[in-house]
């Protein structure tokens, strides 16, 4: 693959990792739920390549 895929991979994938952090980390502090653990799914598509790409897991929040 070019660099210039490569640069733009890692690109689109750091802003959905520290966005998505922030959301999840606001939506915690909200929430309230000391140590309580929900599941969570993140899903990336490319609607032009008819790709769709899951990644489940869980998430415990601060005590």
């Amino acid at each position: 693959m070019s660099d210039a895929f490569n640069m733009s991979m890692r690109k689109f994938l750091k802003q959905v990792g520290v966005t998505s952090q922030q959301a999840i980390e606001e939506a915690l502090r909200t929430a309230d739920d000391s140590g309580k653990t929900y599941e969570i799914k993140a899903v990336i598509t490319i609607e032009e390549l008819g790709m769709t790409h899951e990644v489940s897991g869980e998430i415990t929040g601060q005590e």
